[in-house]
């Protein structure tokens, strides 16, 4: 069987010819069909975070040292810089942490009871009350002045 009669040069040009068009009318086609990326969706796209798995923690007990930078413990039940206290006496009605010491000093929000925070600065004595300045370890933003009546000190977690 003969195939150069098939094979001149005329039928593999044309050959190439019709698969180049199919090829363009696929591009098009593809082009207008699928969806386009829009800049403006309105959200991100969610971020995947890895949280690696447990891993065993041996028994270490811990030695006390005698380091002079380590600044002293509070004694128990003594509310002071760096010690952690604890919402308490407010029957569920929460606590108005306020932005300066005062009782007329406008409410920044409510603490609620049990909520626990980081004494940050004071005392300040401002209408007969004590005054702490009170920061939440989980979030800076819920920070003010509250007064000492209705904090409970709390270990250091």
């Amino acid at each position: 069987m003969d195939l150069r009669p098939y094979l001149n040069r005329y039928v593999i040009i044309g050959t190439l010819a019709v698969a180049g068009i199919l090829l363009i009318i696929t591009f098009i086609i593809i082009g207008w069909t699928s969806p386009r990326f829009s800049p403006d969706v309105g959200f991100a796209p969610a971020d995947l975070t890895m949280i690696p798995a447990p891993t065993h923690t041996p028994n270490v007990t811990a030695i006390p040292t005698n380091d002079p930078l380590i600044t002293p413990t509070l004694a128990a039940n003594t509310i002071g810089i760096g010690g952690y206290v604890q919402i308490s006496g407010t029957e569920g009605e929460g606590l108005r942490i306020r932005q300066t010491s005062g009782l007329n000093a406008d409410t920044v929000f409510r603490g609620e009871e049990s909520e626990v925070f980081v004494v940050k600065d004071g005392p300040q004595t401002a209408d007969g009350y004590t005054w702490w300045y009170l920061v939440a370890p989980y979030d800076e933003t819920r920070a003010g002045w509250s007064v000492a009546d209705f904090l409970a000190v709390v270990p250091s977690p």
